[in-house]
């Protein structure tokens, strides 16, 4: 479950898809779509350039044999697949190609089984997580902090509701194969310097929850800095300068 989880999230940051549908015409016994339809293809092709085709369906009449149809439907498809192709359209490399001789539900009209039915995805821009914009947008050197990142009291051990946030940084690291990081830990709450090392091993936890994941150990340190740079003073006046102060940032190191 949890890979399903991260391959969902990762996919949703990179693209939304909705899946249409295009209808090419062909004259009997022709492999190259009839006039009307080309003249419908180009006005269809000026509005659709971010597109991706994942899937053809050719037909023909109740005409001839079925096996001369079904290889005839065959050369509708990649007849429309090289008008595709020559316009610049992505194909998907599993693209499927199904061609029908006469074993399907055909119209009265002959003419409109005589036909390539094109699938596509609409490709729209990625939608980036205010995250993500952050780290992408951040110079090698500067500090990002990782939001909703909690532990509980005075551990390393990581609070589930935390999970979010571990995938979106997991998703970031994937997405970026040259981004090195340095994973900094901090607490609040103590003026003596992080005598435990929670602030290491709150780091630590971190960097081996990536590691657990396939990210590779060289693009990553991890360093704790205790009570050493609070964001505000010690002792915190609120549960939220707390918050501020008990946090884990991750220090840009290459791009």
């Amino acid at each position: 479950m949890k890979v399903k989880i991260i391959i969902l999230f990762c996919f949703f940051s990179i693209r939304c898809l909705g899946q249409q549908q295009l209808e090419l015409f062909f004259d009997f016994n022709k492999d190259f779509p009839n006039e009307k339809s080309i003249l419908d293809y180009n006005e269809w092709i000026a509005q659709h350039k971010d597109i991706e085709i994942t899937k053809m369906l050719g037909y023909c009449d109740s005409i001839d044999t079925k096996e001369y149809n079904k290889k005839l439907a065959e050369r509708r498809i990649y007849s429309v697949q090289n008008l595709l192709e020559k316009s610049g359209l992505k194909i998907n490399k599993d693209l499927q190609r199904i061609a029908f001789g006469k074993e399907f539900k055909q119209s009265k009209v002959q003419a409109e089984n005589r036909k390539v039915t094109i699938f596509y995805n609409e490709i729209k821009p990625p939608i980036r997580s205010e995250l993500t914009d952050k780290i992408l947008n951040s110079k090698v050197g500067e500090t990002v902090k990782l939001p909703n990142i909690y532990f509980f009291n005075n551990s390393a051990r990581i609070v589930p509701k935390s999970g979010p946030t571990l995938l979106e940084l997991l998703c970031i690291m994937e997405e970026n194969p040259k981004l090195k990081i340095e994973i900094q830990g901090h607490i609040c709450c103590q003026k003596v310097f992080d005598y435990n090392d929670v602030s290491v091993a709150r780091a630590r936890a971190i960097y081996m929850y990536l590691i657990r994941n396939k990210i590779d150990k060289k693009r990553m340190t991890f360093k704790g800095y205790g009570t050493s740079r609070p964001i505000h003073p010690i002792p915190e006046k609120t549960h939220e300068e707390e918050d501020d102060n008990r946090r884990v940032e991750i220090m840009i190191l290459e791009k």
